[in-house]
């Protein structure tokens, strides 16, 4: 990795797309700490310091992972970019379910432009909403429970609320903005870099704090981290690959086909959605919870006790078990094997000893199917580390290396060097991989 970007600056235009990322990279971090106006911002700072060894187990801690610690500083950039993830989430769920979208996803680079700006619209409209919801909680005091102070300057003038809910949107606009302007113009896809920088915002402080508490704890975190990092790359590399042969044909004066290759599917084919999806499942619960927290029904008292905290075995189990759901079902709707076997058949390729059509479909279902559990089970384990520390010896807040943070971390770094890998390959550098 450091041979690639140290080729990658002494190659000009390279060296420009790298700097012109970082530009934009320390931009997003300025406004992630630029308080929006009607921030009481030394009351907001206390309340904050109070807070910090709680935070990721009330409902907005999905978000507040995605904001890099933006959330509750209530940042121009508070909500990151949550609103778009879930957005991205949504559509392709819709793509399944309303025949239009599935249309025009089928039309190629015009049908995608299309579903884009739809996400856009949509990551607008979640904006709105969830910079209402913790305005509303800040204003309320729910934002920081167990802080008596005020963190807004004048929470009773309605002027100053639809101020910074429009001046959150406006960030989360000017975040998709940003994440255009990388894959447009810097290395790596844009959005993906501005996740991995949010999620890597919080490691300093955190190694750092659990540094001066107690230097065995941090060699302890240190070595599982290292350990966690070299199974998730190992994972993320693995990958079966299905020999497909093309069969010679003659078109005009000219021959085609006679080539070999091979279908390259993933042992983790459905990434870090399954995690997201389980995760943001499982706030619900907490959210019921904090909503009727005076109630004397029978299930929400059931509620309370099993599903709003991590440390119990039925939240565990159920977290477990909704990832493995999740990532078939993530597969089944990203990849079709009855659309890849029309495909092949359609331009004269086969899997050699599994006939055309319906046959080769069935195979890659098979294969796809088996290849699934092992991704589901690593997903499944890797997510569950920092709750099993929690239950174990209360050490979730003193482990940084949560199983989300890594799998976005390994995955879009690999992701961008394999993209400085193939800007170089295009420039014949050789003996990039040796």
């Amino acid at each position: 990795m450091l041979t690639a970007f140290t080729r990658a600056f002494r190659t000009p235009d390279l060296r420009k797309k790298l700097l012109f990322t970082l530009g934009i990279i320390a931009l997003f971090r300025l406004g992630s700490v630029l308080p929006t106006p009607g921030v009481h911002v030394q009351n907001l700072a206390a309340c904050f310091d109070q807070a910090r060894s709680g935070d990721t187990g009330n409902i907005y801690g999905m978000v507040q992972l995605f904001s890099g610690g933006a959330l509750l500083k209530l940042s121009v950039f508070a909500l990151g970019i949550m609103p778009y993830i879930t957005a991205s989430i949504i559509l392709q769920l819709l793509v399944v379910v309303i025949p239009r979208l599935e249309a025009l996803k089928k039309e190629g680079q015009s049908g995608q432009t299309k579903i884009t700006q739809y996400t856009r619209y949509l990551t607008i409209g979640l904006a709105v909403l969830q910079s209402t919801a913790f305005i509303a909680l800040a204003r309320t005091g729910q934002l920081f429970p167990n802080c008596q102070q005020d963190v807004l300057l004048d929470p009773d003038n309605i002027f100053q609320i639809v101020t910074m809910v429009v001046i959150m949107t406006a960030g989360t606009s000017v975040i998709m903005w940003l994440g255009e302007l990388i894959t447009d113009r810097g290395v790596g896809n844009g959005m993906s870099i501005l996740i991995f920088t949010q999620v890597v915002a919080v490691f300093p402080s955190e190694l750092a704090n659990i540094f001066q508490a107690n230097k065995f704890t941090f060699a302890v975190v240190m070595v599982v981290g290292i350990f966690m990092i070299a199974a998730v790359v190992f994972v993320e590399q693995a990958q079966r690959r299905i020999p497909v042969q093309y069969a010679k044909r003659m078109v005009g004066r000219r021959m085609y086909g006679g080539t070999s290759t091979y279908i390259p599917l993933k042992v983790n084919q459905a990434g870090i959605i399954p995690v997201i999806f389980a995760s943001s499942l499982l706030y619900l619960p907490q959210l019921v919870t904090s909503l009727f927290q005076t109630s004397d029904n029978v299930v929400i008292t059931w509620i309370s006790q099993n599903l709003a905290t991590g440390d119990t075995p039925i939240y565990m189990a159920t977290f477990f078990l909704l990832i493995i759901f999740f990532t078939y079902f993530y597969v089944s709707i990203t990849f079709n094997p009855t659309e890849v076997a029309d495909n092949m058949k359609k331009y004269g390729g086969f899997i050699p000893g599994i006939r055309p059509g319906r046959p080769t479909a069935e195979y890659l279902n098979f294969v796809l199917t088996r290849l699934t559990a092992p991704g589901a089970l690593y997903l499944g384990l890797i997510s569950m580390v920092p709750i099993v520390a929690l239950a174990v010896a209360g050490a979730s807040q003193n482990f940084p290396f949560g199983g989300t943070s890594i799998l976005i971390m390994v995955g879009v770094g690999l992701d961008t060097v394999k993209q400085i890998e193939s800007q170089l390959q295009q420039r014949d550098y050789e003996g990039f991989l040796q």
